[in-house]
């Protein structure tokens, strides 16, 4: 646990005082809001570990090797008595609409938060500069900042610290905020009130994000198994992905934000303030030809600073071609897709070689069979207004205020 500087003098302020500066800190530091728990997440253990007992969690070893650090805060640094959590918005709403990407087969598909900079330097500069506040006006003040680091419950301890409560798709949802959102924790010696932590679940009866998950990913209230999971498949996992669910995977190339999407809180979702979660590098609307064209330099350099990087060239072609593989539309289009894997055959080694030679086939199944149907190649899934199967797309005030902004410009040409 790193040891702030103790040349300040002891707080003349109580514990509530205390909390009401740092929380006003964190807001001027950009934060969305903040919060503050104890360490007891004995509630969240057994269920912890029986999804790990479950195997869950996939090739993700690194999620049952610290065993009980992670449920214990105490364990993993001691001397904790107070964590404070936080939240940082990172949807841009200035990026072309989500859903009218969905339903573009030859579009690539990046989960929002990748559209800008890596979010663990950027939540740890902050954690840091709030840290570093605090330190001024308290003695012997000591600290760790994470953020989707370590062996942390970042979502137990978030609902505790209430921020929110774990929906059925396993995020943290506040009802006026959504889910579009990092999370990052202080863990302190301070000794300071825990606020009122979420009790009760707000997803109702509403079972949208489980409809919709392309691979029935949660299988059941709050539990994912992973391996089920597009992020997963296409972020961490490192292997062949599995045939039943290269079709689902459609055009999403790096994440999924589907569950996002169809859940209703998240019409309340605020565009995020950071410059560098916005935009950057063009990658919102873009063919899925395009990035396949990109040598492994261009990879390497178009993708500075991005998390998407952290996959590597092999994967990210491996992605690529699974979703070019599921291209639908014209002839023209689909005998040009087929030609540039033709092409690439044998050029990236045997894991991306066999996803080749699985889009190719599923390319000439299309051109010669009129009768395929793929699974999401319908008449409802084709309207960019609908999600695939569940009733409605809940994009935030905004960004629905600006597509309709944008047609009415569109019908005044």
């Amino acid at each position: 646990m790193k040891t702030a500087s103790i040349n300040s003098p002891q707080p003349t302020t109580d514990s509530q005082n205390l909390k009401t500066q740092i929380k006003n800190w964190a807001i001027e530091l950009g934060f969305a809001d903040i919060g503050f728990a104890d360490t007891d997440l004995s509630h969240y253990e057994a269920r912890y570990f029986n999804w790990i007992g479950e195997q869950f969690h996939g090739d993700m070893e690194y999620m049952e090797r610290h065993g009980t650090k992670r449920t214990r805060p105490n364990e993993l640094e001691p001397g904790t008595n107070c964590i404070i959590s936080v939240r940082l918005n990172y949807l841009d709403t200035c990026a072309h609409n989500p859903a009218d990407i969905l339903h573009q087969p030859q579009q690539a598909y990046i989960s929002r938060y990748a559209l800008g900079k890596d979010y663990h330097k950027l939540i740890r500069k902050k954690l840091q500069k709030l840290a570093e506040k605090i330190d001024s006006v308290t003695d012997n003040f000591k600290y760790r900042a994470f953020t989707d680091s370590a062996p942390v419950l970042e979502r137990p301890i978030a609902e505790k610290a209430g921020l929110g409560f774990i929906g059925k798709n396993s995020l943290i949802i506040h009802p006026r905020a959504g889910s579009w959102f990092f999370l990052g924790e202080l863990y302190c010696n301070l000794t300071l009130p825990a606020d009122p932590p979420f009790e009760k679940q707000g997803c109702g009866p509403c079972t949208a994000c489980i409809q919709e998950c392309p691979t029935q990913a949660i299988v059941a209230n709050t539990v994912i198994d992973a391996r089920r999971c597009i992020s997963y498949l296409t972020i961490e996992y490192k292997g062949a992905i599995p045939l039943e669910f290269r079709k689902p995977i459609g055009n999403r190339i790096y994440g999924c934000d589907d569950c996002q999407l169809v859940c209703p809180w998240n019409k309340f979702t605020e565009a995020t303030r950071e410059d560098g979660f916005k935009n950057d590098k063009g990658l919102d609307s873009v063919s899925l030809l395009e990035l396949w064209a990109w040598n492994e330099a261009e990879f390497m350099n178009r993708l500075q600073g991005s998390p998407i990087r952290r996959i590597g060239y092999q994967q990210w072609k491996r992605n690529l071609a699974v979703s070019i593989g599921n291209i639908t539309g014209s002839s023209d289009l689909i005998h040009q897709a087929l030609q540039t894997l033709q092409k690439a055959s044998g050029q990236f080694g045997e894991l991306v070689d066999e996803h080749i030679d699985w889009a190719i086939n599923q390319l000439q199944s299309r051109l010669t069979s009129k009768t395929e149907i793929h699974p999401y190649d319908d008449t409802r899934s084709r309207d960019s207004h609908k999600p695939f199967v569940a009733k409605k797309y809940y994009l935030p005030k905004s960004r629905t205020n600006k597509n309709k902004a944008d047609s009415i410009k569109a019908d005044q040409r």
